[in-house]
């Protein structure tokens, strides 16, 4: 009976940890989708979201309503990494995101308007945490390092977003 309530307690254990995993895993996506549409938003300035150091560590004004353009977008999003979204009490922590929340936006392909070659575009959009056991490494490099010397603890996810050239020809 004893080694049963240990097997027991051991699969609630693991259970909790999955669901933790998996909140974050959606946490994760809605950041994802957030910064996905505010570049897909201002497309003519999709450029400037490009991050040259992970965003969600802190290091934005605290209020981002003096920014304006994709400066201001960076700086909200960097806010919801750290969690901003939800309060532990009326002043307690941010405890709306994943541990340890970091978003990267990289340019994988440059906007071509030149007339008869032309091409979108190309941006990656990447959201990393903590993850609570060890899997594989992810292959982004996006919080790479920001979580310990065990890199199979990082979890990483990431779309493409194309910004189109229209008025070319």
């Amino acid at each position: 009976l004893a080694f049963g309530l240990l097997g027991i307690a051991a699969f609630q254990a693991k259970a909790q940890a999955g669901s933790i995993e998996a909140y974050q895993r959606a946490q994760a996506v809605v950041l994802l989708e957030d910064m996905q549409a505010r570049i897909s938003g201002n497309p003519q300035f999709a450029a400037e979201y490009v991050t040259t150091t992970p965003l969600g560590t802190g290091d934005v004004p605290a209020d981002c309503a003096t920014l304006a353009g994709s400066a201001r977008d960076k700086c909200e999003w960097s806010t919801a990494l750290l969690g901003a979204a939800e309060r532990k009490g009326a002043t307690g922590p941010n405890v709306g995101a994943m541990l340890g929340a970091r978003g990267c936006v990289t340019q994988l392909q440059a906007v071509s308007d030149v007339a008869g070659a032309c091409s979108p575009g190309i941006f990656q959009v990447t959201v990393a945490w903590q993850g609570l056991h060890a899997t594989r490494a992810p292959a982004s490099a996006c919080g790479s390092g920001q979580y310990g010397s065990d890199e199979k603890l990082r979890r990483a996810i990431g779309v493409r977003v194309a910004v189109g050239v229209p008025h070319c020809k």
